[in-house]
């Protein structure tokens, strides 16, 4: 806390953050992708209620805001790295994790401000237990309806319902690295990959755990920050960028992004 008040000229409140989000480009109506690291945005009154009221505020309910809620704790513990696991331990954590529920499972690896988000009125979460979102305003509902547990992050996901809506992504103190929007590119380049499942247990439909296996590719994000490197290189005009509070902005046509990322797979990786 102290390293963010010595970065701060004064607390960042609300009205200031609305403000420098409007003056950044964003506009009632949009539909709002956003990624988010509260600590860039230096000393926040209220901290991640107040950057989730004034993206609220700006995007109005007439717009819709959607950010990634992901909870990686609901992947395959053999694949866990950082840290990962000891081996007898895999089969106790698949078998004794609580089922995935969408109002109550916590997010992981996303930040502060998307765990406070899917708690808000009116939020809807998506059924994925790995790869969900959490949306508001007028199209929350549709985004995250149905979210297929094959290809998470692929067609028919929130990613592509965004896509269809032509949205936007907020990138607020991140960067390209943690663009969940090149994962769908992943699915449309044409190169192989390699597919991964594991199972895990969820709530179903009827309020009774059950069992399911998901399938999706084994995705990769360490050259993510090259595709967005190149992509700002070579399509500036998609890209704006400014601050919000003390923290570097950027706001990205989403379908630019995943249609230049489509290309620069195909062509960067073997």
């Amino acid at each position: 806390m102290e390293e963010r008040i010595e970065r701060t000229d004064e607390p960042v409140t609300p009205d200031r953050i609305a403000n420098d989000l409007l003056d950044l480009g964003v506009e009632p109506g949009d539909t709002l992708l956003v990624h988010s690291s509260l600590s860039s945005l230096g000393w926040v009154t209220g901290g991640a209620p107040a950057v989730v009221n004034a993206l609220m505020e700006v995007v109005t309910s007439e717009g819709t805001l959607v950010m990634p809620t992901h909870s990686p704790q609901y992947t395959d513990p053999s694949r866990w790295r950082n840290p990962p696991v000891p081996d007898d331990w895999e089969d106790v954590i698949r078998t004794e994790r609580p089922a995935y529920r969408p109002a109550v499972t916590p997010t992981r690896s996303v930040g502060a401000i998307p765990e406070c988000f899917r708690t808000y009125p009116e939020v809807r979460r998506s059924r994925h237990p790995t790869y969900s979102f959490a949306a508001w305003g007028v199209d929350a509902e549709a985004i995250v309806a149905d979210h297929p547990y094959e290809n998470g992050l692929g067609e028919e996901s929130p990613l592509a319902e965004i896509y269809d809506r032509d949205g936007t992504i907020l990138m607020l103190g991140t960067e390209f690295d943690t663009n969940t929007s090149f994962h769908l590119a992943e699915h449309r380049s044409d190169h192989e990959q390699e597919v991964s499942t594991h199972e895990t247990t969820v709530v179903g439909d009827d309020g009774d755990p059950e069992r399911i296996t998901l399938e999706h590719l084994s995705y990769e994000a360490d050259d993510f920050a090259d595709a967005g490197r190149d992509f700002e290189e070579d399509h500036p005009e998609a890209v704006t960028e400014g601050t919000v509070g003390p923290a570097d902005a950027k706001l990205v046509s989403q379908r630019a992004a995943v249609d230049y990322g489509t290309e620069w797979f195909e062509k960067n990786r073997e």
